[in-house]
């Protein structure tokens, strides 16, 4: 019989994934700066494209922002060693919210995953064995933690696959349309470019995607197909890691298998020399509070943001809104441009204004086609022309197209942008349907 919800179990699975977990936040933020993604980001542009609402979220001036990604870095070791952890892993996560809320040039969704996790983490007893924490204060070491502490990481994970199973039942995908794209442009090697573009290996691939999402969480669930689960995310995820390029996440969502095992493999694995649990006992209340009031509050909130764009009007990938925040991954390519046009409200002069002084040629490329981003710097000319006493209407002339469609208008050409209210819930009319006459 399955422990009870509230009974202990052995913690090998979350002191193990700790120390993964830590190991790997070190590698992001340092590898951050050794592959140029701080210089590129953060060193190299005038101001940021933050999350609507943070403003005030800008870059450290200088070099500041190598000092704060190297501090992070050694915020990850310390996490890794179990120490002061609560700390440690809490400056952490303050840390990387803060780079994540920074920018979205380049947004990515294990960034967010990465957040979610640090905020997880915080709430369980991860230091309680094989930590400095536990090494210098004896009272705090433990054999065991509730038992739902690993289905709290293994709910966390399902929802991240199914959603992205669900995002992927729309015609460019089920006609291998964004797989052959992606491949294109993401296989240099001339011979495995010939290879990946054929017609069936990309649709292999497509296909191969959906089944992997949606299947992968429930046959980790069961012992008889729990090890060659685990045998196909591994394939997945390293072909993955050397085609797409994408950092740490492959390796972090392997990390998670930990908490689909048994807790006693984990020990015989991992901690050879750890005592055996023998008995199972129920926690305390204060472990019932964290559950009631923190983690099922927060996956009902989990579960609720990835379909929000159902309730606002348009489609999601053409209008972007209601994209992020919802596990809707490596599903499209945008391509397009965008040009502003500047108006004195007093003299009617049209006023010749140079987006390339302003923005490094990736926050163009991804601004060009972006909605929301294409809004924040209208109201960046705005304001810049306001400073000097000058008071402008702000009109954006953008067309866009979604994996390699001819292109339509995306904004409407005659809303001043500079005017212009953000809407955070729902449709923001001067973004044009991609259905509507142009």
């Amino acid at each position: 019989m399955k422990p009870h919800l509230f009974q202990q179990i052995d913690n090998s699975p979350l002191i193990i994934f700790r120390i993964f977990f830590g190991f790997l936040l070190a590698c992001e933020t340092i590898g951050a700066i050794l592959t140029g993604w701080v210089k590129e980001n953060f060193i190299d542009v005038q101001f940021t494209f933050n999350h609507i609402g943070m403003d005030w979220l800008q870059p450290l001036p200088g070099y500041g922002m190598y000092f704060y990604f190297i501090a992070m870095g050694i915020l990850g070791l310390l996490v890794m060693l179990g120490y002061k952890y609560r700390w440690t892993l809490g400056a952490f996560t303050i840390m990387w919210a803060g780079v994540y809320f920074m920018q979205k040039t380049s947004y990515n969704n294990h960034y967010y995953l990465l957040v979610l996790v640090c905020i997880i983490m915080w709430f369980l007893p991860a230091n309680t064995y094989a930590s400095l924490d536990a090494k210098q204060n004896p009272n705090i070491k433990s054999l065991t933690m509730p038992a739902w502490c690993s289905w709290v990481m293994i709910a966390q994970v399902a929802i991240v696959y199914f959603f992205a199973t669900i995002a992927k039942f729309y015609p460019d995908w089920l006609d291998g349309t964004f797989t052959k794209n992606l491949l294109d442009r993401s296989v240099k090697n001339e011979t495995l470019h010939d290879f990946f573009t054929q017609k069936w290996f990309y649709l292999f691939i497509a296909y191969a995607g959906i089944a992997f999402d949606l299947l992968i969480v429930p046959l980790l669930l069961f012992k008889k197909t729990r090890t060659w689960a685990f045998i196909a995310s591994l394939i997945f995820h390293i072909f993955n890691s050397i085609t797409l390029q994408i950092g740490i996440f492959p390796y972090f969502a392997l990390s998670f298998a930990v908490f689909f095992y048994p807790p006693e493999k984990m020990r015989s694995i991992f901690f050879k020399n750890k005592p055996q649990v023998t008995t199972i006992r129920e926690t305390g209340k204060d472990y019932k509070s964290t559950l009631y009031y923190f983690f099922i509050p927060y996956l009902i909130v989990q579960l609720l943001l990835p379909v929000r764009h159902h309730f606002i009007k348009g489609d999601v990938f053409w209008t972007e809104e209601g994209h992020r925040l919802s596990w809707r991954m490596m599903l499209r390519t945008r391509n397009g441009f965008t040009r502003y046009k500047v108006v004195d409200k007093k003299t009617n002069e049209i006023i010749v204004y140079n987006i390339n002084k302003k923005l490094t040629h990736k926050q163009f490329n991804s601004m060009c086609t972006k909605p929301d981003m294409i809004w924040q710097f209208a109201q960046r000319i705005k304001k810049e022309f306001k400073e000097v006493g000058r008071d402008v209407a702000v009109y954006a002339n953008t067309s866009a197209g979604v994996n390699g469609a001819p292109m339509k208008k995306l904004i409407d050409p005659d809303v001043d942008l500079g005017e212009a209210k953000w809407n955070y819930f729902f449709h923001n009319d001067w973004i044009l349907l991609h259905e509507d006459e142009q």
